[in-house]
């Protein structure tokens, strides 16, 4: 078993225990206004969520322009808040036992307001509930007992504003247009021009292919033959075109893999486990397009105001598609009975429910035709 579904089974059965253990505790604390001048956000998962929450953030800012305000994150998605001017302070949480512990005897009742953007996870909200006075989270599953106030998870907009939902209880009613961009620093943007000198020419249309996800439901992925087709049609099409693959290095095999079927290699470069994070964020700007699995990639393209397309059958846009008005995303998993079968709200992230010859059912009902109708330039 991954370290993360240790994390995920611990969570869900003991956390689960823990939470109802202190859902009786919560009669003795009071639902009085509090004047509020220490924030502390808690997002510890997802590189794409927490992309997602930055918009909801700078809403919190705008209304508290004075408060101290303190994200709670891990080193999994720590990135993403990379110098961002709406945040005092990042505080890094290793998510065990010990950690957790310390942290809340550390804090304890410390934050006149806790805004728990976690939409499953119940440790999230046992550390909401020693260490914040007032406390927003979801209205779903017995981690919900423990905030002051909830709101209700609307899954039929798109999660950046199921985010800024969780101010109406400051009386705050935010409505997300665009998502932040994701900053970086001047030696991440040297490194990444280094990368690329002599590989890319002025003229050149660069397009950015990132294949892979995260360890939860890789069925999420486009059929990786889909993706050498997509690509030598591209190349086929345009001249000046220059594809880079991007992905982590547990990635690297699988993008070897899609490279070794391609024709004509001079067109392609392969940047898989080549970058951080950070430099990924400014490497994106300069790409032309995106092609990316529902996944991390895309949304750092949406934010990075890259036109992505972004390839969905087990989740659905309207929840997660890129978000920016260059940006489109396909979803062809109406011919499957089980889609959606992601809820990330309920913590259902399960892999393909089908087996065999309909493995990827959803997935494999994009085709290549339907990328290429939107690669303009």
């Amino acid at each position: 078993m991954s370290k993360v579904n240790v994390i995920k089974f611990l969570d869900k059965y003991l956390g689960r225990l823990i939470c109802l253990i202190l859902s009786f505790f919560r009669i003795f604390y009071s639902k009085k206004e509090i004047e509020i001048n220490k924030i502390l956000i808690i997002q510890l998962w997802g590189i794409g969520e927490s992309i997602l929450t930055l918009p909801a953030i700078s809403g919190l800012r705008k209304k508290f322009p004075k408060a101290n305000i303190d994200i709670l994150l891990t080193d999994r998605n720590k990135d993403v808040y990379y110098n961002n001017k709406d945040i005092n302070k990042q505080i890094s949480l290793k998510l065990n036992p010990f950690s957790i512990k310390l942290f809340i005897l550390k804090n304890f009742r410390k934050y006149d307001l806790v805004i728990d953007m976690e939409e499953y996870l119940n440790i999230s909200s046992i550390i909401s509930f020693f260490i914040g006075k007032k406390r927003i989270g979801f209205f779903h599953n017995i981690r919900s007992k423990l905030y002051t106030d909830t709101i209700k998870f609307n899954d039929h907009q798109h999660n950046s504003q199921t985010f800024a939902d969780l101010l109406k209880p400051i009386k705050l009613n935010y409505k997300v247009k665009n998502l932040i961009k994701l900053n970086y620093s001047q030696k991440d943007k040297k490194f990444i021009n280094n990368l690329l000198k002599n590989k890319i020419n002025k003229n050149d249309f660069i397009v950015g292919i990132a294949p892979g996800a995260a360890e939860s439901a890789r069925s999420r992925m486009w059929p990786l033959k889909n993706y050498i087709q997509l690509s030598n049609e591209l190349i086929k099409k345009y001249k000046n075109i220059k594809i880079i693959f991007i992905g982590n290095n547990k990635e690297k095999c699988l993008i070897e893999d899609i490279i070794k079927k391609i024709n004509e290699k001079s067109k392609i470069i392969n940047f898989a486990g080549k970058t951080t994070l950070r430099q990924l964020f400014y490497l994106t700007e300069k790409l032309n397009l995106m092609v990316s699995n529902d996944a991390g990639a895309m949304h750092i393209a949406a934010a990075q105001s890259t036109k992505t397309i972004g390839l969905f059958g087990p989740n659905l846009p309207i929840r997660f598609g890129p978000l920016n008005n260059k940006s489109f995303s396909i979803y062809k998993g109406e011919i499957c009975k089980y889609s959606p079968c992601i809820n990330v709200h309920k913590g259902q992230v399960p892999e393909c429910f089908y087996q065999e010859k309909d493995y990827q059912k959803c997935m494999k009902n994009i085709k290549v035709e339907d990328v290429l109708k939107l690669v303009k330039f």
